[in-house]
C-alpha cells in the first residue's frame, strides 16, 4: 500500500508525540489494515486512515468539536466512536495544516490528562 503525502505528514505528526505507540486497527485475517491507532500509555489519542481518503479521528472537547463542524467542513463524523467526543478531520478539505496540528496536540493533552499520576510520571520519565 502506497501511502499519500497527507498520510505521511499526519504520521510524522502523530508519531513525534512523547509516548506515542501506533497499532494497526484489528481486522479479519486476510484483509489489509485500513487504519492505524495512536495510544499513549495504552489509551487511543487518534486514529489514522490509511485508506485513499486520508482522514484522522481526534479525541475533543464536546463543545469545540460542534464549533469545528460547524466551521469546516472537514470536520466530521466518520467514526462508531462517541460523535460528542471524537471528530474525524479530513486534511484534504477546508481545514489548515496548522489547525490539524493543533487538534491533534489538543487530543493528546485530553488523553494524557485523563491519565492516572503513575501513568504521568511514567510518561514523563520516558519522555526525559
Amino acid at each position: 500500500m502506497t501511502l499519500g503525502v497527507q498520510t505521511l505528514a499526519l504520521q510524522a505528526i502523530l508519531e513525534a508525540k512523547p509516548g506515542a505507540v501506533a497499532e494497526p486497527v484489528p481486522v479479519p485475517q486476510g484483509r489489509p489494515t485500513p487504519a492505524t491507532m495512536y495510544k499513549v500509555m495504552g489509551k487511543i489519542f487518534a486514529i489514522l486512515s490509511l485508506q485513499d481518503e486520508p482522514f484522522v479521528i481526534l479525541k475533543c472537547d464536546p463543545h469545540l468539536a460542534e464549533i469545528l463542524r460547524e466551521q469546516y467542513a472537514g470536520v466530521g463524523r466518520r467514526s462508531h466512536l462517541d460523535p460528542r467526543r471524537w471528530i474525524s478531520v479530513d486534511p484534504d478539505a477546508d481545514v489548515p495544516p496548522d489547525e490539524v496540528e493543533r487538534l491533534i496536540a489538543r487530543s493528546y493533552a485530553l488523553v494524557c490528562a485523563g491519565l492516572t499520576r503513575q501513568q504521568q510520571a511514567e510518561l514523563a520519565a520516558r519522555s526525559a
